[in-house]
């Protein structure tokens, strides 16, 4: 997609962004909101700032990747087909080494 993208989408809430201080989440009236991750049952997996502050990551990786030419367009904050719990074994592993 080539231009800015179209955003104010949401009848119900609102995100912003800032380059210094990431995204900031609120209803429609204004009142503050949180970001979240729910699986296809409609299950809350995890919400809140962590998850705003990894999407903000990913998002800016994603970013960094593509302007120095590495060419990695897709950026996951775990390695695809692997759960967060099979990925925190890695990093642990990868401390260790």
């Amino acid at each position: 997609m080539i231009g800015v993208p179209k955003t104010g989408t949401l009848t119900s809430g609102c995100i912003s962004a800032n380059v210094s201080s990431g995204y900031q989440f609120t209803t429609a009236d204004g009142r503050p909101a949180r970001l979240a991750i729910i699986d296809e049952q409609g299950n809350v997996v995890e919400s809140g700032d962590a998850v705003a502050r990894e999407a903000w990551n990913v998002c800016i990786a994603v970013i960094k990747n593509f302007k120095i030419g590495q060419g990695h367009i897709v950026v996951h904050s775990t390695p695809p087909g692997t759960s967060v719990s099979q990925a925190k074994v890695v990093r642990k592993g990868r401390a260790a080494l």
